[in-house]
């Protein structure tokens, strides 16, 4: 595969301004870098909420961390995948969407590389900064030192393995701190991309009802094909309501554990609500800063509530994320998560799709 000198951006300079095709230089990669020439790179909720400047995010910017692409060039120092597979030029891959500077109390003590100082992540730079090709809305990408690489099989599709590295990493580490086990109960606010993907999870882990919330009746209908057993419209009933069909879809006491994955904390109370004595409530949604919300803290203390926060994932999530779209492709419709497609130069569009929720997920294709 020969590296061309430039390669083009969809850039934008501030806050919902323009996109704008920019050409950047390329160069060689360094010796722990990888060049890739992107197939494919899907539009995450997180990304909306930059460009919309509901969330920090360095300008003139490039977005897009969602991204799978061809191996173009390897640095020397990069020989094998994660899992220890031999990487050469021509490889489809998958990396993690963040990458961290070195190793620390985090990442040696802790075991939360994810949350190490100083973890920068892909699309969340600005593009002025070295190597500029570092997001996934462009024809190409350097995968940076210190990321977690993982080369594709051959028999998954692209819009199956592209969400791999964000949406469907971070619920194997949602459910995971859910504590989801067999014959268990889950409730699921918001049915987008990573509740579904949750609810398939959770019946893989051996949930026996899975509850899904969301408003979009779509979304509930597309609900039933990923493992959701109740779908109900939140918008329809009061929270009172709400707990009480919760309570008799799980008895006796309500759910074992409540994921929220609908970005909006006005929720979290009536999810407290829905659980039993002992129950876990796992946040992943709640991505912007300043997203308040009052809860009833004597709650949590009376009725035993573990309350977590998922943001990034560890590394091993990635892996175990591949396997569950390897292993399960066949029993679920991943494939049709990705049902808009543009190019380059529409990512516009794209965007304005994507937060109009005209579409669950759109792709990019250079």
């Amino acid at each position: 595969m020969i590296k061309p000198e430039k390669g083009r951006l969809a850039v934008y300079e501030s806050p919902q301004a323009p996109f704008v095709i920019r050409e950047l230089p390329l160069r060689a990669p360094h010796p722990a870098e990888v060049l890739v020439k992107i197939r494919m790179s899907t539009i995450c909720r997180s990304d909306i909420h930059s460009y919309l400047g509901h969330r920090p995010n360095p300008c003139p910017g490039v977005l897009g961390h969602e991204i799978i692409g061809d191996i173009v060039e390897l640095g020397d120092c990069v020989t094998h995948d994660m899992r220890g597979s031999a990487l050469m030029p021509g490889d489809r891959i998958t990396w993690s969407e963040f990458f961290i500077p070195g190793t620390s109390f985090h990442t040696d003590v802790l075991d939360l590389p994810q949350k190490a100082p100083g973890v920068e992540k892909y699309g969340h730079m600005a593009v002025t900064t070295d190597p500029h090709h570092h997001g996934g809305f462009g024809e190409y990408c350097y995968v940076l030192p210190r990321s977690w690489i993982l080369k594709l099989p051959s028999e998954i599709s692209d819009e199956e393995a592209t969400p791999i590295n964000c949406g469907v990493a971070t619920m194997i580490c949602v459910t995971e701190q859910a504590e989801i086990r067999i014959g268990d109960s889950v409730l699921i606010q918001g049915l987008g991309l990573l509740g579904l993907y949750g609810a398939a999870i959770a019946k893989a882990r051996g949930a026996k009802t899975v509850i899904g919330l969301d408003t979009v009746a779509a979304r509930r209908e597309l609900g039933r094909r990923f493992g959701v057993d109740h779908a109900l419209d939140p918008g329809s009933m009061s929270e009172a309501e709400l707990a009480q069909r919760v309570l008799e879809l799980c008895p006796p006491e309500g759910a074992d554990a409540v994921i929220e994955v609908c970005g909006d904390p006005g929720v979290i109370p009536v999810g407290l609500q829905c659980l039993r004595t002992g129950g876990r409530y796992v946040l992943g949604g709640v991505v912007n800063p300043d997203s308040s919300v009052r809860i009833d803290a004597n709650l949590v203390l009376r009725k035993l509530i573990t309350l977590r926060g998922v943001h990034n994932y560890h590394p091993r999530n990635l892996l175990e994320a591949l396997d569950f779209v390897q292993a399960n492709r066949l029993h679920f419709p991943f494939h049709e998560l990705v049902d808009g497609k543009y190019r380059l130069d529409e990512v516009g569009k794209a965007m304005e799709d994507a937060a109009e929720r005209r579409v669950l997920r759109a792709a990019i294709i250079p």
